[in-house]
């Protein structure tokens, strides 16, 4: 097997990975289901990831490089901030992408007892505080924002986003997703000193 397949295969195979535990979960994916979904052995798996648990660590590491490259992407756009403050509250939103959400969701509770996801997400969980503190801080700068403390509204920004994110995953019914864009909207608007039709 060469190494450039053997790379492609691991990746396809943690894309599987990532698509079976966020319809599952954690606590009741196996192995089997993945090897199923991805259309491999058991023993492929095991020759690739040696555990159930480093298996599912690495999937959510290949997620979280996912929504790191965003990240990345959003940092180095060169546009004003409000424009890259549109763009990263649109990315990172509580309406994305349902099996995304699921699978952070999923993890963070995992996290509690896996050292693994829990260096994981949070080094995801800092990345992003600090692209957004920077985006506040760029805008305060150039006097587009008003904030006291950058770093302190970029956490209670995406608490609310988090909470929301969760809230919409586990009752979905209970808040339309316009609701849900205009509470998030509001408490960046609030924070930054900004209208909400700014945003």
């Amino acid at each position: 097997m060469t190494p450039g397949f053997s790379r492609l295969r691991r990746e396809d195979l943690l894309k599987t990975a990532c698509e079976v535990i966020a319809e599952r979960g954690f606590g009741h994916t196996r192995t089997l289901d993945i090897a199923r979904a991805a259309g491999v052995s058991q023993a492929l798996l095991f020759y690739h990831f040696e555990t159930k648990d480093r298996l599912f660590a690495q999937a959510f590491d290949y997620a979280a490089r996912q929504h790191r490259d965003t990240l990345e992407e959003i940092e180095r756009l060169e546009r004003p901030p409000l424009d890259r403050l549109r763009t990263l509250l649109r990315r990172c939103s509580p309406n994305g992408s349902p099996d995304g959400w699921r699978l952070w969701i999923d993890a963070w509770a995992e996290a509690m007892r896996s050292r693994d996801l829990e260096e994981i997400s949070r080094s995801l969980d800092e990345q992003g505080r600090t692209v957004l503190c920077g985006i506040i801080q760029d805008g305060v700068d150039s006097g587009d924002f008003v904030c006291a403390d950058p770093d302190d509204a970029a956490w209670r920004i995406f608490s609310l986003i988090d909470g929301l994110a969760i809230h919409n995953n586990v009752h979905p019914r209970a808040l339309s997703r316009r609701r849900v864009n205009h509470l998030v909207r509001t408490a960046a608007a609030a924070e930054l000193g900004l209208s909400v039709a700014d945003l």
